[in-house]
C-alpha cells in the first residue's frame, strides 16, 4: 500500500501536503527542534522520581529499581511509535485512535475519560504546596497546617494557568518553563549527589537498576504498580507528547497549526492532519525528522528519566533512614529533612526549593496536557464544536482549561497528595495497556509500508502491555481482597 491509497478510517480524509524539509541535523538545530521530550521529562520527574521512587527505597531498598529500567525503555519505544503516526500525519495519536472502530465518539470519550481519571487529581500542586508551606513555616507541615497547604495549593495551581498564557504558542510557554525547571533540578541533584553521597551507595543504586526480576516478599502491589507506571510518564501523559509534537511543528505537524495563546491572533487549525506522498526525497526527509525525534525521546526523555530516578535514589539512600514514613503532608520534604540533619540547615532550604520545582513542573505539564487532549478530541471529532467556535480553537482550549481549573479547586480537598498520586499512577498503568496495543493497530492500519515499524518494535509494545497488565492485575487483586 502506498501513502496515496491508505484508508482514513472513521474520520474525514487527510489533506495532502509535502513533508517539510527538516533543518540539517546539527547540534544547534537539535536544540531548536526538541522540546516535547523536555515537557515529558518535567512531567515524569515529579511523581515517580521524587515521590514514588523514594517511597519504594525507604520501604524495600534499591532492589526494585530494575522496574524503572524496563519501564523507561518500554515507554521510550511507545513514545517513538506514537510519534511515528504524528510525524506522518500531523495529528496527535489520540486522533489516530479515533479513526479506528467503533469510531471517534467512543474513543474520544474513552481517552478523555482516561485523562480525567488519571490526571484530574491535582496532587502535584498540593505536594508542591507542602514545600512552599515548609519554606514559610521553617519546618515540615503537619495535619494542623492542612489549611495553609491547601491555600498554597490553590495558588500553585493558579500559577500553572498563568504560565500557559505567557506566550503566543501555548506549547512554547510550557516548554520554556520546563527547560528552566528541569535544568535547575538536575544541576542541583547532580551537584549534591557527587559531593555528599558515598561511593558504596552509587554502587548499590547501579546494581538496583540491573536486579531484573527481584521482588521482595510481602510487597505492596498498589505502591509497586504506581512506581512502575510513574517510572517515566506512565499513562495518557505519554500520548500527550504527540499533541506537543504537533504544536512544535515536527514532521507533518508543521503543515497543520497549533493552539495559540488567548492573547495572540487566531490560528487556523484544521480538524484533520495532512499526509505526504512517499518518494525517495520524502523518505530522506523522514529519516532526518526521525533522528530529531529520537534525540528528543531517547536522550532527553529516556536518559533524563533514568537520571532523575538514579539521582533521587542516591539522595534518599544516603540520607533517609529505612522505614521512614513517606505519606501525609511531609511528602515533598522528606529528603530535605534528612540531608539537613547531616549537613546543616542551608541544605534543607535548597532541597525544599528543589522539591517544589520538581512537583510544580509536573503540575504545569498536566494543566496544559489535560485540556489540550480534550481540545484535540473535540476539535477533530465534532463539526458542531468547530461551528460553535467559528473555527477558533482557542475557545475550546480555554473553556477546557477553565473547567479543569474549577474541578481542580474542588479535587484539592479530596485527599492527601501522595494518596492522590498513587491513585493516578495505578490508573495510568492500566491505560498503558490500551495505548500500546492501540498504537500497533493505528500504525498498521494507516501508515504506508515504508513508514511502518519493524516487527521487533511491535513486539516491544506487546511486552509493554503485558508488563503493565500484570501490575494492574496484581494491584486490583490486592485492592479487592477483603482485609482480615
Amino acid at each position: 500500500m502506498t501513502q496515496d491509497a491508505r484508508p482514513a478510517g472513521a474520520l474525514p480524509d487527510w489533506g495532502r501536503a509535502a513533508l517539510p524539509a527538516p533543518a540539517p541535523f546539527t547540534l544547534r538545530n537539535i536544540l531548536k527542534n526538541v522540546g516535547p521530550g523536555v515537557i515529558g521529562l518535567g512531567l515524569a520527574i515529579g511523581s515517580g522520581e521524587w515521590l514514588l521512587g523514594p517511597a519504594i527505597i525507604v520501604k524495600y531498598g534499591v532492589v526494585l529499581l530494575w522496574i524503572t529500567t524496563i519501564a523507561v525503555l518500554l515507554q521510550v519505544l511507545l513514545n517513538l511509535e506514537m510519534a511515528r503516526y504524528t510525524l506522518a500525519t500531523g495529528e496527535p495519536i489520540v486522533t489516530g485512535f479515533m479513526r479506528t472502530k467503533p469510531g471517534p465518539t467512543f474513543w474520544g470519550y474513552w481517552y478523555v475519560g482516561c485523562s480525567f481519571l488519571q490526571y484530574g487529581w491535582p496532587g502535584w500542586a498540593l505536594a508542591s504546596a507542602t514545600a512552599t508551606a515548609a519554606l514559610l513555616l521553617g519546618r515540615i507541615p503537619t495535619a494542623d497546617d492542612a489549611g495553609l497547604v491547601k491555600m498554597l495549593g490553590y495558588g500553585t495551581f493558579a500559577l500553572c494557568f498563568v504560565i500557559t498564557l505567557s506566550s503566543r504558542k501555548v506549547e512554547r510557554a510550557v516548554e520554556r518553563a520546563m527547560w528552566i525547571m528541569v535544568g535547575a533540578i538536575l544541576v542541583y541533584l547532580v551537584a549534591i549527589d557527587i559531593t555528599t553521597v558515598d561511593a558504596s551507595n552509587w554502587g548499590r543504586v547501579a546494581s538496583g537498576f540491573l536486579s531484573i526480576g527481584t521482588v521482595p516478599d510481602g510487597v505492596d502491589w498498589v505502591l509497586l504498580g504506581a512506581f512502575a507506571a510513574y517510572s517515566g510518564l506512565g499513562g495518557i501523559g505519554n500520548a500527550f507528547l504527540t499533541n506537543w509534537m504537533r504544536d512544535k511543528g515536527q514532521g507533518m505537524g508543521a503543515t497543520v497549526g497549533h493552539i495559540p495563546s488567548v492573547f495572540s491572533s487566531k490560528v487556523a487549525l484544521p480538524a484533520h492532519g495532512n499526509v505526504f506522498s512517499v518518494t525517495r526525497e520524502s523518505l530522506a526527509a523522514w529519516r532526518v525528522w526521525w533522528k530529531f525525534v529520537h534525540v528528543d525521546q531517547v536522550l532527553i526523555f529516556g536518559v533524563g528519566s533514568l537520571m532523575g530516578m538514579a539521582l533521587t535514589a542516591l539522595l534518599t539512600l544516603q540520607f533517609v533512614p529505612a522505614g521512614t514514613v513517606t505519606g501525609g503532608w511531609a511528602v515533598a520534604n522528606m529528603q530535605a529533612e534528612a540531608i539537613a540533619a547531616v549537613h546543616g540547615r542551608v541544605f534543607w532550604y535548597l532541597t525544599v526549593v528543589c522539591g517544589f520545582w520538581v512537583l510544580f513542573s509536573t503540575q504545569l505539564g498536566l494543566v496544559d496536557g489535560v485540556p489540550r487532549n480534550a481540545t484535540d478530541v473535540l476539535w477533530s471529532g465534532s463539526a458542531t464544536v468547530r461551528r460553535w467556535t467559528g473555527g477558533d480553537v482557542r475557545k475550546v482550549y480555554y473553556s477546557a482549561l477553565a473547567a479543569f481549573a474549577v474541578w481542580g479547586a474542588v479535587a484539592l480537598n479530596l485527599a492527601q497528595p501522595l494518596t492522590l498520586i498513587i491513585i493516578s499512577a495505578n490508573i495510568g498503568g492500566f491505560v498503558m495497556v490500551f495505548l500500546s496495543l492501540h498504537t500497533i493497530v493505528v500504525n498498521r492500519k494507516f501508515l504506508p509500508r515504508e513508514l511502518r515499524p519493524p516487527l521487533w518494535r511491535e513486539a516491544a509494545l506487546v511486552l509493554l502491555a503485558v508488563f503493565y497488565g500484570l501490575f494492574a492485575i496484581m494491584a486490583a487483586m490486592v485492592s479487592l481482597t477483603p482485609r482480615s
